[in-house]
């Protein structure tokens, strides 16, 4: 649904007025082996607008993905070197920290837009970020408030990332302890998902991505949310096969929200794709980020997912269907600090409503499930539904109350 707005007001002579449109394209390809010098994706995708120019690249590459591959550096070299007729690299790979904390440390985007200085990047040239979608937040913001913006293309090197963050359009890092504060709606030139870097993740961070897999699921697309429940136990044991088919469905269901459902820059305050989020956000700061952002994305999904069935919007039974599939996926959908208490003894967790309302501009609407598969907006939260809510996920995770 396209939002509301008032209807702008008629030209005069003391009120001019112009309208015009931006043409976004945004191309995601899916492949194995980017870096392989003669898998041409990347190469072809930095040449869309400019086929012969030789196109200047700083590699920006998560700390932990070079870690994980310590041959990355020089196999990046080697791409650049045999593709040297239409990719020159600015320069040696830069580490960047990952995880939440590059979010949270302010000079770290200062740095970036060092090197993006001292490498004479410009708006003909490209900024490559590989990483997590921590990593890619805070690297996307730093290209794009660069020279007003350089052209930024992501690797994302996580599932979460691949099926979710690295394919969206904006870009943020956290300030003054509040999450994604600053940042920018700037859509990335391109995003090569690459299946090489899914089989180098630890189970955790594998299981941790397809969070949001089963929430963009179950707010728009169900036959995906069958086919999730179907393929469980594969994706559990981290079947290619089967995460390859989460990750494509999922980025093409966050791509097609984005493009058509009417408010891609976000400027009103629904949000479907933040479903679950309010209490995950909260839950992740809470928990001193012990639970990772789509672990309390998990948390978040089954909490509402049994507040809409509180609240009258969603059958019986679906709330229960919803977290056995979480946990067949590996989820535990319990942590102590959705008991914690906060000012005036309110679950601190409830928190997470207040910022959410601030974020959208002071206007709450917060997606709830009306189907497996339908998402439906509302303008208020019950406190005391959540507190049911959380008490029904303590007595299926069988955790004990907090001390």
């Amino acid at each position: 649904m396209q939002p509301a707005y008032a209807q702008p007001r008629a030209a005069g002579d003391d009120w001019l007025q112009q309208s015009f449109s931006v043409e976004y394209t945004m191309p995601v390809v899916f492949t194995r082996d980017a870096f392989a010098p003669d898998n041409p994706h990347l190469r072809d995708l930095l040449a869309l607008r400019e086929p012969a120019r030789r196109h200047r690249m700083v590699v920006f590459a998560d700390s932990g993905v070079l870690a994980a591959q310590p041959d990355l550096a020089r196999r990046i070299a080697a791409y650049a070197h045999a593709n040297r007729e239409n990719v020159e690299l600015a320069g040696d790979v830069v580490a960047v920290p990952g995880g939440e904390a590059c979010k949270n440390d302010p000079a770290l985007v200062q740095g970036l837009l060092q090197i993006l200085a001292d490498r004479a990047i410009d708006r003909h040239s490209y900024a490559l970020a590989i990483g997590g979608g921590a990593m890619l937040d805070a690297a996307g913001y730093a290209a794009a408030i660069f020279h007003r913006g350089v052209r930024h293309v992501r690797l994302p090197s996580t599932v979460l990332a691949q099926c979710d963050s690295g394919v969206g359009v904006k870009n943020a890092v956290n300030w003054h302890g509040q999450k994604n504060l600053l940042g920018t709606f700037s859509p990335p030139w391109g995003v090569v998902n690459d299946s090489l870097f899914i089989g180098t993740l630890p189970e955790r961070e594998r299981r941790a991505g397809m969070a949001e897999g089963v929430k963009v699921a179950l707010i728009r697309d169900r036959a995906f949310f069958l086919a999730l429940e179907r393929d469980a136990a594969a994706l559990a044991a981290g079947h290619a096969d089967a995460l390859a088919d989460l990750i494509r469905r999922s980025a093409a269901l966050h791509m097609r929200q984005i493009a058509h459902g009417g408010d891609p820059f976000e400027r009103g305050s629904a949000r479907p794709l933040d479903y679950g989020h309010w209490a995950a956000h909260k839950l992740e700061r809470l928990s001193g980020h012990a639970l990772s952002h789509g672990e309390a994305v998990a948390i978040g999904v089954a909490l509402d997912a049994r507040y809409s069935v509180l609240a009258g919007l969603l059958a019986e039974g679906e709330d229960l269907r919803i977290h056995r599939l979480l946990r067949a996926l590996g989820f535990r959908l319990w942590h102590p600090q959705l008991l914690a208490r906060g000012d005036h003894a309110a679950l601190a967790v409830l928190d997470g409503v207040a910022e959410f309302r601030a974020h959208l501009g002071g206007d709450l609407s917060v997606t709830l499930l009306a189907a497996i598969g339908q998402g439906i907006e509302v303008d208020r939260i019950d406190n005391a539904r959540v507190a049911q809510a959380i008490a029904w996920l303590q007595v299926l995770d069988g955790a004990r109350p907090c001390a």
